[in-house]
């Protein structure tokens, strides 16, 4: 079994084909020099609960089955991990309906202790905040995706290959030969987790995928350690139903030092971090696909804000102040950067669910951006399942 990808979706694969197939060899490979490089690596932390998505959905299912695995994992094996609960704020009226579904389908998704609460409760979980109702999520909390990605890969009963880069794959009757920067794999199946490049994988299979990867970079701030006090765990707004993105929120990490953000504009790369510099080439590439043309055209008005918001601090501060008033421009100092993997689809729509493509003998993970890194152990065994009458 071959794995491309070293992030945390490609390792917990490559661990639930190793326990599910005991006789299997598993060799995972990556063009990065370190484990979880991308998406896994500039992650804010958060275990999402399940509260978003839509009931049935693949999202919803393994988001609310791998909270809890993780959750599991990361006590038993020591790693930094907290159920620190999180707050999703509704701050004017207007925004209730939109948190009552929220709290509709979280309860249809399973979520454990979910509850709305009033402007006098929220002051007992964040003193600071500032709402009209908000919910109460007691599953949320933190961890850190790096450090699972780097256990999975210490535990795992296989190879693991890095700085090799795919160049080829041929696929045969007798099984798959991934040709790479240091040579070839021939593998009986292989699972496909390249994240930002996971169309790209695909098409090198001969797989015309349904949508293109469209790669939008969030951008964070941090609070100064004075600030830091006013927050306790996670406060979120009532996200805006049309963009699958939650709005800038506060993270208190497991390290303890909180995030704001991220906001969400059109990265200039599918690796453009702070201090990377833009990949032209690739933003022509995104200018040149109609379904990001048309997606712009509908949205131009949003996506202009977010710009105006990432270059502005006093912008970003602003719309923190919504959740936390006593919030200034001078309390955010510059934090990390990360480029989300979004499918955009031919007519402009964004691919909500997580996507996963099956071949003869190959499982390509289209989309799985947030909350991939929390359903991760979910994918992985989600993945081992559709393997059955593969291997």
């Amino acid at each position: 079994m071959a794995v491309v990808g070293a992030g945390i979706v490609g390792l917990a694969s490559a661990t639930a084909i190793a326990e599910r197939f005991p006789g299997a060899s598993v060799v995972v490979i990556d063009k990065e020099p370190t484990i979880g490089f991308h998406q896994t690596g500039h992650n804010s932390g958060v275990l999402h609960s399940g509260l978003y998505y839509k009931p049935g959905s693949l999202k919803a299912d393994l988001c609310v089955r791998g909270q809890r695995a993780m959750a599991e994992f990361c006590i038993s094996e020591g790693l930094p991990f907290k159920r620190s609960g999180k707050l999703v704020v509704a701050t004017d009226e207007s925004q209730i309906p939109a948190m009552e579904e929220l709290l509709a389908r979280g309860t249809a998704n399973g979520l454990q202790g979910l509850r709305r609460i009033d402007a006098g409760e929220i002051k007992e979980f964040e003193p600071h905040c500032g709402g009209v109702a908000a919910l109460h999520v007691p599953e949320a909390g933190v961890a850190d995706y790096q450090a699972v990605a780097v256990r999975l890969a210490e535990k795992l009963a296989g190879e693991i290959r890095l700085g090799e880069s795919v160049q080829k794959i041929r696929s045969g009757s007798d099984g798959i030969t991934i040709d790479t920067s240091h040579g070839s794999v021939s593998a009986r199946a292989m699972i496909a987790c390249a994240g930002l490049h996971a169309d790209r994988v695909a098409a090198m299979s001969g797989l015309e995928t349904p949508g293109r990867v469209v790669p939008f970079r969030g951008e964070y701030y941090r609070l100064t350690d004075e600030a830091s006090s006013l927050i306790n765990g996670l406060i979120y707004p009532v996200p805006d139903p049309r963009f699958p993105w939650l709005g800038v929120h506060f993270t208190r990490r497991v390290d303890g030092t909180v995030e704001v953000g991220p906001n969400a504009v059109l990265a200039m790369g599918r690796e453009h971090y702070r201090g990377v510099r833009p990949q032209f080439g690739e933003v022509a590439r995104t200018f040149g696909y109609g379904g990001f043309l048309k997606l712009a055209a509908k949205y131009w008005k949003t996506g202009t804000m977010e710009v105006w918001r990432s270059a502005r601090r006093s912008t970003y501060a602003k719309t923190a102040t919504k959740l936390v008033p006593e919030i200034r421009g001078e309390h955010l100092e510059p934090g990390g950067a990360g480029v989300r993997a979004q499918i955009v689809m031919p007519d402009g729509s964004l691919q909500d669910d997580f996507s996963m493509i099956k071949t003869d003998n190959a499982i390509h993970v289209l989309n799985a951006p947030s909350p991939a890194a929390t359903s991760s152990l979910a994918i992985g065994d989600h993945i081992a399942t559709l393997m059955t009458d593969i291997l």
